[in-house]
């Protein structure tokens, strides 16, 4: 892990305007977990660790792009684990080309969209059991072409797609999230 991003993360991540009281309070546990922890970029820190999430959104903003999660069994975005890296808008971004074929993707902007703590039931992946555990997750806005080819990631997902934002709510099947973070991610995407 590379202290120079740790340092430019946490001083993101400190200059931070929340959005509102969930964003306050996760970009405080956020803070606090890293500070403390040095393995918190790693998964094999059990019991939390940084991902980084993107809400990728076409020129129009009026399609986003969305893969169907084989462990969640929904409909939801792109993302993965930082797995040691402090450049997370680069996790971002190479998480959506590897789970959608997308090859063509850029950031809006390079500030931090959305920040959330995120609660992940114990599952099996890769023949293996993980327990349940906590993804501190940073969310960058990405643009891409919806005309490009998708491709689906088999071991990821079973299907991508664009949507209009609102039908992305009505497509997931995890209620939280569409209540808590995706329909924030569309009132913020509208700001932007």
């Amino acid at each position: 892990m590379e202290k120079n991003g740790l340092e430019k993360l946490r001083t993101e991540l400190a200059e931070y305007t929340p959005w509102n009281e969930q964003e306050e309070k996760d970009r405080d546990v956020i803070l606090s977990y890293i500070n403390r922890f040095p393995n918190a970029f790693d998964r094999s820190n059990l019991i939390a660790h940084i991902t980084a999430s993107s809400w990728v959104i076409n020129r129009k903003r009026d399609q986003v792009l969305l893969v169907y999660h084989n462990i969640y069994d929904s409909w939801s975005w792109t993302g993965g684990h930082a797995d040691g890296e402090t450049d997370l808008l680069s996790v971002a971004i190479r998480e959506v080309r590897e789970e959608t074929g997308v090859k063509s993707v850029k950031p809006v902007s390079d500030k931090i969209f959305s920040l959330e703590v995120l609660t992940v039931d114990g599952h099996e992946k890769w023949g293996q059991y993980v327990p349940s555990h906590l993804h501190l997750n940073i969310t960058y806005l990405l643009e891409a072409n919806e005309t490009e080819e998708l491709r689906v990631c088999e071991g990821e997902n079973k299907a991508v797609s664009w949507f209009p934002p609102e039908d992305a709510l009505s497509a997931s099947s995890e209620p939280w999230f569409v209540q808590r973070i995706y329909k924030k991610l569309n009132e913020k995407m509208r700001t932007f």
